[in-house]
């Protein structure tokens, strides 16, 4: 299971949103850069990167700082938010990002998320964004009525790296993560899952990891208030 510590970008700033509200934000690093050298001197070697300026826009007003962390960490980027063009995902592939991550796009053209997906194999993630089991979008903003194994039933042969799968109801709560949930999920899945929403502990992590076919897991506000420890969450 990979450990994917998270740095979330809003006006070149890392933040945390409480359930994807951009009401509810606080930041916690000036720095993104910083953030990311920190995790890059304990010792982890992935980093998730969400630019929320993207998500809500479109269009990224953090490439600058996105750029820097890529090339002066080379910590394997996997980069989301606002990314839905075949030009945005070859720009970022060849800025040196390990995983582009679509979600607005892979919902709203299927056709090119399976364009994508041929032409830059083994690149492409999938978030999905479930409020109430039903996908969100843009930023999770606009709340759709897909329901999640509708669509993954039309995107599964598609070759997909992982799908990211966060709870929204859970994300910035630190309430933990629906286990039942996430098995099922898994279960009904040929596509390696990535989960993110509610990691509030250590106990958490060990908890995961115990779940076969868990291929990772993202955590983001339990590190910046420091419910869980960086040298801890190294170790395991």
């Amino acid at each position: 299971m990979i450990i994917f510590p998270a740095i979330d970008l809003k006006d070149g700033k890392c933040v945390r949103l409480y359930q994807g509200n951009f009401n509810k934000i606080s930041t916690f690093n000036n720095s993104p850069y910083n953030q990311a050298l920190k995790f890059k001197k304990k010792g982890f070697t992935n980093l998730h990167l969400v630019d929320l300026d993207g998500a809500l826009k479109g269009k990224s007003k953090n490439k600058k700082i996105i750029s820097k962390i890529i090339n002066k960490t080379n910590l394997k980027v996997q980069l989301g938010g606002g990314i839905r063009t075949l030009q945005q995902i070859s720009f970022w592939i060849d800025s040196g990002v390990s995983t582009v991550v679509v979600g607005t796009m892979a919902v709203q053209n299927e056709m090119l998320l399976k364009k994508a997906c041929s032409l830059f194999p083994g690149k492409i993630a999938v978030a999905i964004d479930l409020r109430n089991d039903f996908l969100a979008i843009k930023g999770w903003v606009k709340q759709t009525k897909i329901k999640f194994f509708n669509f993954f039933r039309k995107i599964e042969n598609y070759g997909i790296k992982h799908i990211i799968y966060t709870d929204i109801n859970r994300d910035g709560t630190k309430a933990g993560v629906n286990i039942n949930k996430l098995k099922k999920i898994i279960n009904k899945t040929n596509i390696p899952i990535v989960v993110s929403g509610g990691v509030s502990s250590i106990s958490d992590i060990k908890i995961l990891s115990k779940i076969n076919n868990l291929a990772g897991v993202i955590i983001g506000k339990a590190i910046y208030d420091g419910s869980i420890n960086l040298d801890q969450l190294k170790k395991l």
